[in-house]
């Protein structure tokens, strides 16, 4: 079993997407509140994805996703972004951290779905 990590601090956001991602094939869930926890669940291995959001509480996504991306054994886990934010800078700078795909909010659960799907699967 491969595990994907959900970075949600809101409830009926984590629930929505661990309900669509349970749909994959061969993938455990796991959610985490913070991205201290994120942190602890990838030193502990077989995080396959990681879907975040970016306003969690103590560090942020974006503390996030550079810690993971400066890591050589995190480096190429395929990472996906949901977000409330409303900066239009956001989304470039996603792209220029190394984010695989960035959904606002209000967003699709199932093109989530698919595009993680497909992610994990090139890997």
């Amino acid at each position: 079993m491969r595990t994907v990590l959900i970075v949600e601090d809101t409830d009926l956001c984590s629930e929505t997407l661990e309900v669509a991602l349970t749909a994959i094939p061969n993938i455990e869930i796991r959610n985490v509140e913070t991205a201290e926890d994120a942190l602890e669940c990838l030193s502990a291995g077989n995080v396959c994805a990681i879907v975040t959001d970016l306003h969690l509480p103590l560090m942020s996504g974006f503390e996030l996703i550079e810690t993971v991306r400066s890591h050589a054994h995190t480096r190429s886990l395929p990472l996906l972004v949901v977000s409330a934010d409303t900066d239009p800078q956001t989304p470039a700078r996603l792209t220029r951290m190394g984010v695989d795909a960035y959904f606002p909010k209000p967003y699709s659960p199932a093109e989530i779905r698919s595009k993680l799907e497909q992610l994990i699967n090139a890997a």
